[in-house]
């Protein structure tokens, strides 16, 4: 589904000076697979991430979709690609504090075009009742609690039906039980629609989750296991 091959991604910091936050990196994501991403801060797992999703550019290497380059493609194509096929949750919730919980999980369907707003918000509510939030379609952000915004925030990036989710540590500033909460989430959306996880933690619960797990330190993978 997506592959790096021999990819090298360097951050220029004053003009003269450099960082090489990965080196040569070759990995590949299976369709259906929850691949978990561990690594110590500046290890480079996030830097994967981001160039798995076309988020970043490669500075040397090569990133496949589906065995096309994706730095062969328009701009027009890599954002279709981004805004259809991957559904994105990162670290913080990002709900917009004006709207409610239904209305944020919304959001991504103004932008698609060709859904009925009575179809949309059907699909909003099965998948807020999924993550468990069916009594808090009407809530702001602001009155639910952390845990709360981020399963509001899977809910969003399921409503296009992505093919891959990619997390970057989804979980960082929960407390413990709220931390399985949402890892049970993840593994809902996995086993029940389908969905390819790629997702990056520090975490030691979360690290040890998912179908294939992969270590990085120094900018390059130093261990993978599966199952």
């Amino acid at each position: 589904m997506f592959e790096l091959k021999q990819v090298t991604k360097v951050y220029p910091l004053d003009g003269v000076a450099s960082v090489t936050a990965v080196r040569e990196v070759s990995l590949s994501v299976e369709r259906g697979e929850f691949m978990v991403i561990t690594g110590r801060s500046g290890s480079g797992k996030t830097t994967v991430l981001n160039l798995m999703a076309g988020l970043t550019r490669p500075t040397a290497g090569r990133v496949e979709v589906d065995g096309a380059d994706l730095w062969s493609m328009t701009d027009r194509e890599q954002s279709a690609m981004r805004n259809w096929r991957i559904g994105f949750v990162f670290q913080f919730p990002s709900l917009l504090p004006s709207l409610t919980a239904l209305e944020n999980v919304l959001l991504p369907l103004m932008f698609k075009g060709g859904v009925e707003r009575g179809e949309g918000a059907e699909q909003a509510m099965k998948l807020l009742e999924m993550v468990g939030l069916a009594d808090k379609v009407a809530a702001l952000p602001r009155q639910l609690s952390a845990g709360q915004q981020q399963r509001v925030v899977i809910a969003r990036s399921l409503i296009n039906e992505p093919e891959v989710l990619v997390a970057d540590e989804p979980t960082s500033n929960l407390d413990e039980e709220t931390e399985r909460e949402i890892m049970a989430t993840f593994e809902k959306a996995h086993s029940q629609r389908g969905v390819t996880v790629v997702m990056v933690t520090h975490t030691q619960y979360v690290g040890t989750r998912g179908t294939r797990r992969v270590e990085m330190a120094e900018g390059r993978v130093v261990k993978e296991t599966r199952g």
